[in-house]
């Protein structure tokens, strides 16, 4: 299991408005340790958003993840990913294959791979080269309809036999985050849990941090 203490990854909301959003944004970033954002648009009833959306929301907003040196992804288009100079991309299980989307991005760039429950998926990812597996979801969630449930015994059993960093990812927040990160979670990845926190983000980014940091060190 790593030595290194858990860290935030945040997910937008599926539907913003860029310029109104880069404001929540910077708030929730001058609160706390944030290592990730990941832009995930969506339209109604989980559509594929619009590519000009996506790329007209990371013009103003990956510039503000890239001056607190957080890490700029985006969700389900790595030729997006690609086109915009992005950090790298998450990709799921019906998206465009980790072989192609490396050939996309290169071997510099961030590649994450969504394997909901399956350990298999997620050695199967790990052998083919991503930087990431991401494991969920673990509690229900209204960001998306979950297509499995995890239990937190697969982050243990990832982090004691692979170095590769996983992802916890699911209806996650400041009141059930705790047992994931004491089960060997490298990264909680947080959306509504953060953004609709009854406090504000800042807030939630706050509380996040703390309780990553001492369950960390609790592991």
């Amino acid at each position: 299991m790593s030595d290194q203490a858990c860290r935030l990854y945040l997910i937008t909301p599926p539907r913003i408005e860029p310029r109104a959003f880069a404001d929540t944004l910077k708030a929730a970033l001058d609160a706390g340790d944030v290592a990730s954002l990941q832009l995930r648009l969506k339209g109604e009833n989980e559509t594929p958003p619009d590519a000009d959306a996506i790329r007209k929301a990371s013009e103003i907003l990956m510039p503000l993840a890239h001056s607190y040196d957080v890490a700029f992804l985006i969700n389900d288009r790595p030729d997006l990913a690609a086109e915009l100079d992005a950090d790298g991309a998450h990709i799921g299980q019906t998206d465009l294959a980790y072989d192609e989307t490396r050939k996309l991005l290169g071997p510099d760039k961030i590649v994450g791979v969504t394997c909901h429950a399956s350990r298999h998926l997620a050695m199967e990812a790990g052998e083919a080269g991503a930087d990431y597996v991401a494991f969920g979801a673990f509690y229900k969630t209204d960001t998306k309809s979950p297509i499995s449930m995890a239990e937190p015994d697969i982050l243990t059993w990832w982090s004691e036999l692979f170095e590769l960093p996983c992802v916890a990812v699911g209806g996650i927040t400041v009141n059930n985050a705790a047992p994931l990160v004491r089960a060997g979670a490298d990264f909680l990845a947080v959306s509504s849990g953060v953004w609709s926190h009854e406090a504000g983000p800042a807030t939630a980014v706050r509380e996040l941090n703390r309780i990553m940091v001492e369950e960390s060190k609790a592991r």
